[in-house]
């Protein structure tokens, strides 16, 4: 029987399944690479191209929540998109690898499980694998970088390219949603070390007790569930390039250690003593004023100033409005793609509320607005309806009023402009006639 050619790579905690998997897996297809700890994964995937992960949901004793799971689920497709991600789980753990399925993975398979059943899901999985990287190939547009033609986002990306091509220490400021991680990537893949890995470390998602242990590595025996020697996410990113993010939501108790290893461009795992030297290329953001943070002794001034070395500031959407139409059309292609969607465009009420939304949350309220209307909308057409825009945010106020009154004046405008017709006035405003009586009344406005 002639093997598949497809990469495959099983993690799972139990020797005996990896044995188990690797037995079965080696018969049909050309490479099965085993772990018996997620947090490699980074390193392996950067050195491999791998086709589908075989991934287990819980690893810790005492932890069968499948948070881990989840976790390395987002590592995996934020590193390598096109590899295809199919969760094991127990019986009775159904829960939460739906919950993995909402977060990409593209399926799951219970333990102990059934040796057919298993390889048609590996065989299913190769093949969206290959349609996967197929369509990327075929539509570039999926794995571009959206800029725009503001002079603010412009002067940011030029700065982002000069510096690329050093090993400084980036600092990436902006509200949430700007595009912070997007940022840090293309600065990455402008750099030399574009072909080697890209480790990504939400700070503000680390716990006091996991922070060393998840950053620096320990030593096998150097608390109770350090069942063997494990390498931090520094060590994962050797000649690469670590991005911090939430940089400012670290404690000011640790971030004396992080300065020590960003000084001294060395690490030293838990449980050891001897420093292991790094080549890594430090990005960090935060959406705090660090500055401030300073003043109020909240933020070493040391270490402000280790990765500061270049501070890139990404525009709000405010700050950038000729930028919004185009940036919703690329976001739009971006979902047809991801939903092997037909062409879909948008209404042109639908981009004149985009236009005059505040988009508080930038990018990424944009970004998920677009994926929900295109889940929702049932022809080629997104309507107003379907991006569900607020309407004290589609209407901007160049005053200081309350949101109460903005949404008041707004309401009375266009209910003069059309004469009092509720249903004329309703449309415009992207209601319908009885969630505008009731702000009538809310307000206590009364037709003339």
């Amino acid at each position: 029987m002639k093997k598949t050619n497809a990469n495959i790579l099983v993690i799972d905690d139990q020797e005996d399944i990896l044995f188990a998997a690797k037995m079965l897996l080696k018969k049909h297809f050309e490479t099965i690479f085993t772990l018996n700890n997620p947090k490699n994964v980074l390193r392996l995937l950067s050195e491999n191209d791998i086709d589908v992960v075989l991934l287990d949901m819980n690893y810790r004793i005492g932890f069968e929540d499948g948070r881990e799971g989840l976790y390395f689920l987002k590592e995996i497709k934020t590193l390598s998109p096109k590899t295809i991600v199919i969760l094991m789980t127990a019986f009775g753990k159904v829960e939460t690898a739906v919950e993995g399925l909402k977060n990409g993975a593209f399926d799951y398979v219970l333990k102990p499980w059934e040796n057919e059943k298993l390889l048609q899901t590996v065989k299913l999985a190769v093949e969206e694998s290959r349609k996967v990287k197929k369509k990327t190939d075929q539509n570039t547009l999926t794995d571009s970088f959206f800029i725009g033609q503001s002079n603010l986002i412009q002067k940011a990306y030029a700065l982002g390219e000069k510096v690329a091509k050093t090993d400084a220490n980036v600092l990436i400021l902006g509200e949430n949603g700007t595009g912070k991680f997007v940022m840090a990537q293309y600065i990455h893949q402008q750099s030399n070390r574009k072909n080697n890995v890209f480790v990504h470390v939400d700070l503000g998602s680390l716990n006091d007790n996991i922070f060393e242990s998840e950053l620096f590595g320990y030593a096998k025996g150097a608390f109770t569930d350090a069942k063997a020697d494990t390498a931090g996410r520094f060590e994962n990113a050797q000649n690469g390039t670590i991005f911090l993010d939430e940089i400012g939501n670290v404690p000011l108790h640790l971030q004396s250690k992080l300065l020590q290893v960003i000084q001294t461009k060395t690490v030293t795992r838990l449980g050891e003593s001897k420093p292991r030297p790094l080549n890594v290329r430090i990005i960090t953001a935060t959406n705090l004023n660090l500055k401030e943070e300073v003043a109020q002794k909240n933020f070493r001034e040391d270490l402000y100033y280790r990765i500061n070395t270049m501070e890139i500031t990404l525009p709000s959407l405010k700050e950038r409005k000729e930028d919004k139409i185009p940036l919703a059309q690329f976001l739009l292609d971006k979902m047809i793609a991801k939903y092997n969607r037909n062409k879909i465009v948008y209404s042109e009420r639908a981009l004149e509320q985009m236009e005059k939304h505040a988009w508080n949350g930038n990018i990424r309220e944009m970004e998920n607005r677009i994926e929900r209307a295109v889940i929702l909308c049932d022809n080629n057409t997104i309507s107003a309806a379907d991006l569900d825009l607020d309407l004290v945010t589609i209407y901007e106020s160049k005053d200081d009023l309350p949101l109460s009154d903005v949404e008041k004046n707004t309401i009375e405008k266009v209910l003069v402009k059309h004469g009092y017709n509720i249903s004329k006035s309703a449309e415009e405003l992207g209601l319908s006639r009885a969630a505008l009586y009731r702000r009538m009344e809310k307000y206590n406005i009364n037709p003339e």
